[in-house]
């Protein structure tokens, strides 16, 4: 958008109180220029009104006045005159914009700022953000609207880039195509390929008429269903290039969308192979004929496939635009050819031909062939899959529902029309060369039965022809081994070439231009990131040179096979995944009753989609099982990638606000509801900082959490508020996502604040909704505390007193090798930010490359050269290929493993549960409920309790009958009775040895110095807090041996946790409770309830 800056556009302005809406145009040399010396100009934001405003605003004008306002208003659009400025410019000489009269970065509203990234009515424009408005204003800071910012941040193309795309659009938006040329000639030519021709009569000769027009049928009934689910899903709202790709992605999201993409961009990309080898085949049989090999009849289709390919490559590139006017004039060939066929089959035949097998409409012939014959490897399925590439193209017309005139009416219309033209031509061309032509024929024109001659009774024989010598020999003709049968029955045989021809080109150049479009427009929304080099477009038609290159190499690739039968059923594989997944997908919006789905077209039924589905499903492994399979796990492999990597896009759909609005609901009315026991469940907070950090603490948080209460993954930012706040912000909604893509039932909270202590304190108090607020704090047990600063012990252990304050539970997870996997997360942040900063260098270099985009493959070429010279490697850069080049055994191996352990299904074993002290019953409960969860079922509670020596067995059937009133299951209860013993000296010389270095051993030096040691080291544990808690570290000690002795094989120990009272115990000797209680133990969760019940047998 620009404005005429030039001095004469507003001399004659009207004052400022005249309306309200007023922008004047000020001079840079009229302000200060001691203003201009010491601070650069401030950058605004200029001023314009769509024709939105226009409708919604009357603006009066002055007499003789009008004529200022109609310079800079145009159709409700700011004029755009050859002297231009950007909004933000700051360091040129132009003029700069008042909004009300006065300067500001803030914006009026305007219609740009509310567009979506792909709007194709206009760029999406970025207005000030709060940050701007709100901070002091920065010297030398060029507010530019980032389009590198935005690509960057996954929300598609570049503003710029998106502005050049939308006026290409709209120049070409001028051509649209009806019902008629735009699908259904598109679709007819796409239909009618290779098999028509050449296969079609090797069908009818290995399955018969029967078994063949079957075949024709079941295939029609599969792109039937699959045209009535893509009419459906076209019509489901405004649709832009992409094909399949697009209508599924952005009715149903990026994880159908992503899948279908890829697996219909590749079978078009083969299929292009498929056709040119169609193509290939029928000049080495004209080859063979004139005695022209070159080589052999397999390396001859190679080269000529490959020669034709480069050629339909050099098309493509050059330009397409002949293309639509072409599509008219090949179909005409095809039906001249087609109808050159029928024509053939009531001309009489002459003596060559019946040596040949061709003997026009007889019934023998028609009752010989129309049961099946299958000759040895083939049967119905095979065939089924060599013949139904032949009925793919139904797609043809929806690739390019961008460009018809209404693709409400022309997909549904065109696509079924070309279905059913196409269907009816395949069974009359069937029928006839199956009643006209008998399998096997020699070709010999001196094998006629002489009278006298036994007949073996066949169709051939009873006509005058002795064709047996085929059931002991090869022959080279008839419909099993002539695959050029149609040019002999036709009338004039070079016009089937000619089909040949018209046929396999326009199929295959059909396909060579779907597949990269189909494949940009994937690469393009930034699904698969490492695939974003592809969506580049070049020219002014936006030509995807680089998929282009990639799709040729495919195809040359499937060429060298030179193999019709080995590509066909690999082409029917995936096309049928593509076919089943659009089936689904419309059957999947349908039953989900989204009100986003209205499909415009109403014949459709999603029971009779998913019927297709099905049938796909089926067809795909009857065809090739193993095919299917791999076809499968690269299919289930995408959506899973997809899903877990959730592209950042966001296309929209109602079920989010009905999924608010139930949220909300539900929320208030638990409001209503009281708190009962019953009811309890655990609610925790989980610190864990960055989900992603720390997944084994999340994971066995979630397994007590899930489906059951509330998970909140906390994180705590440590430091000045503004760059805290900025921090914490920028990856929110990062985390939750990556939650969300891990199928993690959690929220994630964080918080900024002056120390980890009073961050954590804020989210004891204030998370949660309601009643869905924690009552449990889960935090990882810290392992470096020897090695730890005194203000991170006094933080740890103060969060444990905190939570009891608050009287929230506390469970403290350790297991051996440590929560925090940031080192192993290290590569992955640094291969996003390389990504992040590859993407914004391309959009600082967008003008330049629209230029070398005219080039073609040179400016493709040039672009690289430029990139390689002028790119000089950054020390990040080192650093990131240092990364990269690391061995993954340079990580610890461990860590990784353990960060993964509570993900592992649990085998067979225990959960011991050291229920010491009464906290309410949270210490049993959560054990209980793991054993619950699919991973955790084959694992048994054990019950270990203290009690007396002498009262056991007493003890043993109180604490069983406690726990049968409870209805919690239990392997076995045991009695410790010697908690209380002293531990043996190697024990306790351990623990003596780990505290050494924090004890401040004032009994051991005279009063003034013991005194002094405790005002400079407050935090030391004295002899004297020592002595007085004797007991309770001996019983620490003493129970880390008879875990050790009964609990060292559990899958998982639950330990009621010590709880260390205030201003009696030190941090440092509570922590080495909690050392010496969990030293050298399988994975302990230390749990201590707020005493309050949690469990109850009262119904």
């Amino acid at each position: 958008m620009s404005v005429n800056n030039s001095s004469n556009v507003f001399l004659d302005s009207v004052p400022s109180n005249t309306n309200r809406f007023q922008v004047n145009v000020i001079n840079e040399s009229h302000e200060s220029s001691a203003a201009a010396d010491n601070t650069d100009p401030p950058h605004y934001e200029e001023t314009s009104f769509g024709e939105e405003a226009q409708n919604r605003f009357r603006v009066s004008f002055r007499p003789g006045k009008q004529e200022c306002y109609d310079n800079f208003l145009q159709n409700g659009e700011t004029a755009k005159t050859d002297a231009s400025f950007h909004a933000y410019d700051s360091h040129t000489n132009t003029y700069y914009l008042q909004t009300f009269g006065h300067n500001t970065v803030d914006a009026v509203p305007k219609i740009e700022y509310y567009r979506n990234t792909g709007s194709v009515s206009g760029p999406k424009v970025n207005r000030p953000s709060l940050l701007e408005i709100h901070e002091q204003l920065a010297k030398n800071v060029a507010v530019a609207p980032g389009s590198a910012d935005r690509v960057a941040n996954g929300d598609g193309m570049p503003g710029d880039d998106q502005a050049e795309n939308k006026e290409e659009e709209d120049k070409s938006g001028a051509v649209k195509f009806g019902w008629v040329k735009g699908v259904l000639v598109r679709c007819m030519l796409n239909i009618w390929g290779v098999m028509l021709f050449i296969r079609l009569s090797w069908i009818v000769g290995e399955a018969g008429i029967g078994l063949g027009v079957l075949i024709i049928l079941l295939s029609t009934m599969v792109t039937s269903i699959t045209g009535l689910s893509t009419s459906a899903i076209a019509t489901n709202g405004f649709v832009r290039g992409g094909g399949a790709y697009y209508l599924i992605s952005r009715s149903l999201g990026p994880e159908f969308g992503g899948s279908i993409g890829l697996i219909f961009a590749f079978a078009n990309a083969v299929a292009v192979a498929m056709y040119v080898v169609g193509f290939a085949e029928t000049v080495v049989d004209l080859l063979k004929e004139s005695d022209s090999m070159m080589v052999d009849p397999t390396n001859d289709i190679r080269i000529i496939g490959s020669i034709t390919v480069v050629i339909l490559l050099g098309i493509s590139v050059a330009g397409m635009e002949w293309e639509a006017k072409a599509q008219v004039i090949l179909l005409i060939i095809l039906l001249i050819a087609i109808a050159n066929f029928f024509i053939g089959t009531v001309i009489p035949s002459n003596n060559e031909k019946r040596s040949r097998g061709f003997f026009n409409y007889q019934a023998s012939i028609f009752a010989e062939n129309f049961g099946p014959s299958f000759t040895k490897g083939e049967g119905f399925f095979s065939v089924f899959a060599i013949f139904f590439p032949a009925a793919t193209g139904i797609l043809a017309g929806a690739n390019i529902s961008g460009d018809l005139e209404d693709p409400q009416d022309a997909i549904p219309r065109g696509t079924m029309l070309a279905i059913f033209i196409t269907t009816v031509a395949y069974i009359g061309v069937a029928i006839c060369v199956g009643a006209c032509v008998v399998r096997d024929a020699t070709g010999n024109m001196n094998d006629t039965i002489i009278s006298g001659m036994n007949c073996n009774g066949s169709a051939a024989c009873g006509l005058g022809y002795d064709f047996s010598r085929c059931q002991h020999e090869p022959c080279q003709y008839g419909l099993m081994n002539n695959f050029q049968v149609m040019s002999m029955v036709s009338g004039f045989g070079p016009l089937i070439t000619a089909g040949i021809f018209s046929a396999t080109l326009s199929s295959a150049l059909a396909s060579l231009v779907s597949a990269p479009k189909v494949f940009q427009a994937l690469c393009k929304d930034n699904i698969y990131k490492a695939l974003q080099f592809f969506a580049k477009g070049y020219g002014k038609n936006n030509e995807p040179l680089r998929g282009y290159i990639l799709t040729f190499v495919i195809a040359m690739a499937f060429i060298l096979i030179a193999e019709l039968n080995t590509i066909a059923p690999i082409i029917s594989n995936f096309f049928l995944a593509s076919y089943a997944l659009i089936n689904f997908s419309c059957f999947h919006a349908s039953y989900a009753k989204s009100p986003g789905w209205r499909p415009a077209y109403k014949i459709y039924n999603m029971w009779v989609s998913l019927f297709g589905a099905v049938l796909c499903c089926a067809v795909m492994f009857v065809i090739n099982w193993w095919a299917a399979v791999i076809t499968y796990v690269i299919e289930f492999f995408l959506y899973i990638y997809v899903t877990y990597k959730k592209p950042d896009v966001n296309w929209g759909s109602s079920t989010q606000a009905l999924s608010y609005v139930s949220a909300l609901d539900n929320a208030l009315e638990l409001t209503t509801v009281e708190d009962h026991v019953k009811n309890f469940r655990p609610q925790c907070i989980a610190l864990t900082g960055g989900p992603m950090t720390r997944p084994a603490l999340l994971d066995i948080t979630h397994a007590f959490t899930k489906n059951s209460g509330l998970c909140i993954c906390c994180e705590v930012f440590v430091g000045p508020r503004k760059l805290c706040v900025k921090e914490m912000n920028s990856g929110m909604a990062k985390k939750q996502a990556w939650l969300i893509k891990n199928k993690i039932k959690a929220f994630y909270a964080a918080v900024a604040a002056d120390c980890f202590r009073d961050g954590v304190r804020s989210l004891l108090q204030a998370s949660g909704l309601g009643r869905m607020k924690p009552n449990t704090l889960v935090i990882g047990y810290k392992r470096n505390w020897r090695k730890a600063p005194l203000a991170e012990i006094e933080n740890y252990v103060g969060i444990i007193h905190d939570a009891f304050d608050f009287e929230i539970g506390v469970v403290i997870v350790r297991i051996t090798q440590g929560f925090d996997i940031s080192q192993v997360l290290q590569v992955q942040d640094e291969l996003e930010k390389l990504e992040q900063e590859r993407l914004a260098l391309e959009a600082t270099i967008k003008d330049n490359d629209s230029e070398e985009g005219s080039g073609g493959i040179r400016g493709l070429f040039k672009k690289a050269g430029k990139l390689n010279i002028t790119k000089t490697p950054s020390k990040k850069d080192s650093s990131i290929n240092t990364i990269q080049s690391m061995h993954v055994g340079e990580f610890n191996q461990k860590l990784v493993e353990a960060s993964t352990q509570f993900k592992k299904k649990q085998g067979k074993g225990t959960i011991d549960v050291w229920w010491l002290f009464d906290d309410g019953g949270l210490t049993l409960l959560i054990p209980y409920i793991l054993t619950l969860r699919k991973k955790w079922k084959d694992c048994k509670l054990r019950i270990y309790v203290g009690g007396k020596v002498n009262r056991i067995e007493e003890e043993k059937i109180a604490m069983a009958s406690l726990l049968s009133k409870f209805r919690i299951k239990f392997a076995d209860i045991h009695i410790i009775g010697d908690i209380n013993i002293k531990p043996n000296k190697e024990s306790w010389k351990v623990f003596e040895e780990m505290i050494e270095q924090y004890r401040l051993h004032e009994s051991c030096k005279d009063l003034t110095t013991a005194e002094k040691l405790k005002r400079e080291t407050p935090w030391k544990i004295t002899d004297a807090e020592l002595e007085a808690v004797k007991e309770k570290s001996y019983r620490q000690v003493r129970l880390n041996e008879l875990l050790q002795e009964h609990s060292r094989a559990a899958n998982l120990i639950v330990l009621s946790l010590p709880v260390a009272r205030k201003g009696s115990i030190s941090d440092w000797l509570y922590m080495a409770w909690l050392e010496i209680l969990t030293k050298n133990l399988p994975p302990v969760l230390l749990v201590r309830g707020n005493h309050k019940n949690v469990l109850t047998f009262y119904s």
